[in-house]
C-alpha cells in the first residue's frame, strides 16, 4: 500500500493532482478524505 497525504490545498486541487498522479501508477488508486469530528 502507499500512502499519499496532502495539506493546504482545495480538495479539488487535490483530487485534481491525484488524479494526474493515478494515470501514471500501474495499479489501481482511491483518494480518501479524512474528516475530523
Amino acid at each position: 500500500k502507499v500512502l499519499y497525504e496532502m495539506e493546504g490545498v482545495t480538495e479539488e486541487t487535490a483530487r485534481d493532482a491525484f488524479r494526474l498522479a493515478a494515470a501514471k501508477l500501474p495499479f489501481q488508486t482511491a483518494f480518501v478524505k479524512r474528516q475530523v469530528m
